[in-house]
């Protein structure tokens, strides 16, 4: 909390009409992300690295994404970029790189039989954390395993806990979170066992990467928020509509755009609220241009404000 204190500013108000109309806009500036809010934002939006397709260098992409109201932006590690240059470009331009991505844990999971493997997804884990802790970012966001026919949920379990267990000192030390990601894995199919998963690592450095929109074909991602609660670190926006699942195929329910499936917002962020939350919101969806990207960040924004 800035040292004028919210109490203290109110105080200093006009207790007018005029005075009054003021606070309550600034308030609903505020819930909606409005950057000249004189208090911290609740909310920040970010996007994927990946989804930037605008600008020939980092530099140029950050400054659209900055310009368009984004307040942060999440590449994947380990990566073929340059920490210097993504640190002169977030320093440049004041946005945040506030998490990376895990880019092994899909090829290298920490469930696979091979344990040459699961080595190397751990040396990707770990290369992950280096990078945000040099960039300044405060998660690794991750998979933490794979479910399949040669692969099975009790195997799943045991091996990535152990193997994802060696990371954690070297996670603590350097002040990052490991925050798992809910995806289409056929694993940590419900939220209580989620929050079992998380818990049996016994560290404040591991939580949950909430995906609002990976829920929607089997769940109500509300329930998750309630059932995940302090755990969430971070949320990830996309959208799913039933209807094109039903119509067009399983996948196509990702086409939908932000507020055109079902995915209830306003239910989301009410239960986000209810159980504290407040933080980063990153979109996952297809990406692009300038006029793309704004698109995106206006639907965000609409996210926010409840409606």
């Amino acid at each position: 909390m800035p040292p004028l204190s919210r109490r203290n500013f109110l105080t200093q108000l006009s207790a007018g009409a005029a005075g009054l109309t003021a606070v309550g806009s600034a308030s609903a500036a505020h819930l909606a992300g409005n950057v000249f809010s004189p208090e911290p934002k609740r909310y920040q939006k970010a996007v994927k690295l990946g989804m930037v397709g605008e600008g020939d260098t980092l530099l140029q992409k950050f400054e659209l994404v900055k310009a368009l109201g984004f307040d942060g932006i999440e590449p994947d590690s380990p990566h073929n970029l340059s920490n210097d240059e993504l640190l002169a470009a977030q320093e440049k331009t004041g946005l945040k790189i506030h998490g990376v991505v895990d880019s092994a844990h899909w090829g290298k999971p920490f469930s696979h039989p091979d344990k040459k493997v699961r080595a190397e997804g751990v040396a990707a884990l770990r290369t992950a954390i280096q990078d945000a802790k040099i960039l300044g970012a405060s998660t690794v966001l991750v998979v933490p395993a794979v479910v399949n026919k040669s692969i099975s949920y009790a195997d799943a379990w045991n091996r990535s806990q152990k193997e994802i267990a060696k990371v954690i000192p070297q996670a603590e030390e350097a002040g990052i979170s490991i925050a798992f990601e809910n995806v289409w894995n056929n694993f940590l199919l419900s939220p209580l066992e989620m929050a079992r998963y998380i818990d049996g690592f016994e560290s404040k450095s591991v939580g949950a990467y909430l995906d609002v929109g990976n829920l929607v074909r089997y769940a109500w991602p509300e329930h998750w928020v309630e059932a995940l609660g302090h755990r969430i670190m971070k949320v990830d926006v996309k959208e799913y509509s039933r209807k094109k699942q039903n119509d067009e195929g399983l996948w196509k329910g990702f086409s939908a755009e932000l507020h055109e499936g079902d995915c209830d917002w306003p239910a989301v962020m009410k239960a986000l609220e209810k159980v504290g939350y407040t933080g980063w919101f990153t979109a996952e969806v297809s990406g692009g241009g300038r006029a793309r990207l704004q698109k995106i960040a206006e639907g965000m924004n609409r996210i926010f404000s409840g409606k």
